[in-house]
């Protein structure tokens, strides 16, 4: 029939048991959850940098402290159309900690000029 042409032979998926910390009720109280690709920073060895949405046309990424993160969880990859796949890491941030959010944008007139 039409639906046996849409069958295909699949590997063995692989899933893994979600380990929550075990300490979760205390980390949702004093700390905060962030997700995205977890990155190096290039200059600084005590940060740490996190792009919210990695294959986004809007990049905005966070950059954070290693001393105030808690914890690291490592979510489900995701993959773009070219097969290329980002590692994606939920991170656990101590509340009141200072971080900078950098959102680049294109430089241009804010209003129209007039003719």
């Amino acid at each position: 029939m039409i639906a046996d042409s849409f069958l295909q032979k699949t590997e063995r998926l692989e899933i893994e048991k979600y380990k929550a910390p075990k300490d979760r009720l205390a980390i949702i109280r004093t700390h905060v959850p962030f997700s995205g690709a977890l990155q190096k920073h290039p200059h600084e060895p005590k940060k740490l940098i996190l792009v919210l949405d990695p294959y986004s046309t809007h990049i905005t990424y966070l950059e954070f402290n290693q001393q105030d993160v808690h914890y690291l969880e490592r979510l489900p990859n995701i993959s773009n159309l070219e097969g290329e796949t980002v590692n994606i890491t939920r991170i656990w941030v101590k509340k009141g900690s200072v971080a900078i959010r950098h959102t680049p944008f294109l430089v241009d007139h804010t209003q129209a000029q007039p003719k």
